[in-house]
């Protein structure tokens, strides 16, 4: 049975310290971590994550305040989200002196590589997963991204 190794634990304390994750459970080959944050009153729901991590925060949502407002249109609706797979940290390039993948305006293909996800110390490239052209950047180079947070906008072709 293969331990992690404390770098790796103090690395995703800092990644769960750092975003609104409440607890973090993984399993890797027979060896079993959790972290959670002492003292909240937020309730988390596990989910499966790539590989094998899981963490999926789901937050109690305020009582509603009813308002005398005109209804919001959802203006997104027919744009596609590329999405987090994972808890990590978002790159928008391969390096900090390269270029981005992906800039507002680019056309993109379903294996066009959009952005780096780095999870525990691995480099995850994510790929558009569909055929358009990048409307809005939704997350800052360098920021941690939660499981399933839209990072991209894309309007189909």
């Amino acid at each position: 049975m293969e331990m992690f190794k404390l770098s790796e634990i103090k690395e995703l304390i800092k990644l769960v310290d750092e975003s609104s994750v409440q607890e973090l459970e993984i399993e890797n080959e027979g060896s079993r971590l959790s972290i959670r944050k002492p003292g909240k009153t937020e309730y988390v729901q596990a989910a499966a994550v790539q590989p094998q991590v899981i963490a999926a925060p789901q937050v109690q949502q305020p009582a509603a305040v009813v308002t005398e407002a005109a209804p919001q249109v959802d203006t997104t609706s027919h744009l596609h989200k590329i999405v987090s797979p994972m808890v990590g940290t978002f790159y928008r390039a391969s390096s900090p002196e390269a270029g981005p993948f992906v800039s507002v305006g680019d056309k993109v293909v379903d294996k066009t590589t959009v952005c780096i996800i780095e999870a525990m110390k691995l480099m995850n490239e994510l790929d558009a997963d569909i055929k358009g052209e990048i409307v809005e950047v939704l997350v800052e180079n360098g920021q941690l991204v939660e499981y399933g947070q839209p990072l991209f906008l894309v309007k189909p072709e």
